[in-house]
């Protein structure tokens, strides 16, 4: 089984054609570090991808095919097939080091740069750097100001494990957190997104997951929200149109979204029904909100 066989049935699922080429490229980033990604065409991307913390570019799978545009999704350093970083820090700025490197080699022409969670951060920061990279930006389930009892919470318990028996029993685990569109799905995702060590156990693919401890922050007092503001001047500074979508059920509540439409007045907001895992959950409405952008100018 290679990591492309399950293309054909989520095309099937979703009622559309497969991509026609699929493939796995990779581009040497700094330090000697590899980043990896699937480019789903032969032609030139329009689209580029970043997945959240603790996912990978398969994440975008059933996104893209119900986009039917050319695209590129990248794994984040540390995450997927991509090098992990020996400092260990996944700073979005520091993540967009390395992804700029990957997007001026892979693509030619400026790109709709959509971004999900700690991947719609970095998005922010490649916008606000590189410019002539960016047609626009969206975000999906993520701004710069969280509530630490709902996204980083969850993060910190679903990590709070670090091993299991067996790859079924990651997919109850994740489906108990609400993750996956189905079991199907949880276990495309488990599979892409966790290794077998040499003792027999499963444990998780990525850096992230020896890490969230550490670097999510704990709750805080009711109704205070974490802001990073050096993420809100990447995002503030981005000269491209930019489109929020937000997951009914995902991270980002009322105060978040308030502080979000204060700061950036022109931004489209978008809701739909969804957690934060839109591109999993909702993939056809998300793909219609990214190919609509496409054909706006």
């Amino acid at each position: 089984m290679n990591e492309f066989s399950f293309l054909a049935g989520q095309a099937h699922a979703l009622g559309v054609e497969a991509p026609a080429s699929v493939t796995r490229v990779s581009v040497a980033a700094h330090g000697g570090r590899t980043i990896s990604a699937l480019k789903y065409t032969d032609d030139e991307p329009v689209v580029t991808l970043l997945h959240g913390a603790g996912l990978n570019a398969h994440t975008w799978d059933s996104t893209v095919i119900a986009m039917g545009l050319p695209a590129l999704a990248i794994d984040l350093p540390g995450h997927g097939d991509s090098s992990w970083r020996a400092d260990a820090s996944y700073t979005p700025d520091n993540l967009a080091d390395d992804v700029i490197l990957a997007i001026e080699a892979l693509t030619s022409r400026p790109q709709i740069l959509v971004g999900h969670s700690l991947g719609g951060l970095t998005a922010a920061a490649i916008a606000s750097r590189r410019p002539d990279l960016v047609e626009r930006v969206v975000f999906v389930d993520i701004v710069p100001a969280l509530d630490p009892k709902i996204g980083p919470a969850e993060l910190r318990a679903f990590y709070s494990r670090q091993d299991f028996a067996t790859r079924d029993e990651v997919v109850d685990y994740a489906m108990s957190f609400g993750m996956g569109s189905d079991r199907a799905g949880t276990a495309r995702g488990v599979l892409f997104n966790t290794r077998v060590r040499e003792d027999g156990r499963v444990e998780w693919k990525h850096h992230f997951a020896q890490l969230a401890l550490a670097i999510l922050p704990e709750g805080a007092a009711e109704g205070t929200l974490v802001q990073n503001e050096r993420a809100w001047q990447n995002v503030e500074s981005i000269g491209a149109p930019v489109t929020l979508v937000r997951g009914s059920r995902g991270y980002i509540d009322e105060p978040a979204l308030a502080t979000f439409t204060h700061r950036v007045p022109e931004a489209t907001v978008i809701t739909v029904d969804a957690g934060h895992n839109v591109q999993e959950t909702q993939p056809v409405a998300l793909a219609a909100i990214i190919t609509a952008s496409s054909e706006t100018e």
